[in-house]
């Protein structure tokens, strides 16, 4: 409930799924994009909240990693370009990482918890 969105090429009903079907039938990757309700300040107590996931501005580690597009990659940009290029204020993008499958999900039920 306090998800608004999830984006995966791995889910049906993504955009990218068809794509992710055709070009990686194995599986896709461990990249997450999610938006969480409330924008920006929610995003930024889920990810101060969380102990396991390093706060990066890469998510490409074996170590599960988080993101802040807007405040990160996407600073320089205005909040309407922001929107024209699909980021919201909310988004965190979660690179699950080799750390047990428990582990992760305790520290992300442990960042929901903080909003």
């Amino acid at each position: 409930d306090k998800i608004a969105k999830v984006t995966y090429p791995g889910l049906p009903g993504d955009k990218y799924y068809e794509r992710a079907q055709k070009y990686l039938p194995d599986g896709t990757c461990g990249v997450i994009s999610i938006s969480i309700k409330g924008g920006r300040a929610a995003a930024v107590r889920f990810m101060d909240a969380l102990e396991l996931a390093c706060d990066e501005v890469h998510v490409a580690d074996i170590r599960t990693c988080v993101l802040h597009p807007a405040s990160a990659t996407h600073r320089q940009l205005t909040d309407e370009q922001l929107v024209a290029a699909g980021i919201d204020g909310g988004m965190v993008r979660f690179s699950c990482g080799l750390e047990n499958v428990d582990d992760i999900i305790a520290d992300i039920d442990k960042g929901l918890a903080a909003i």
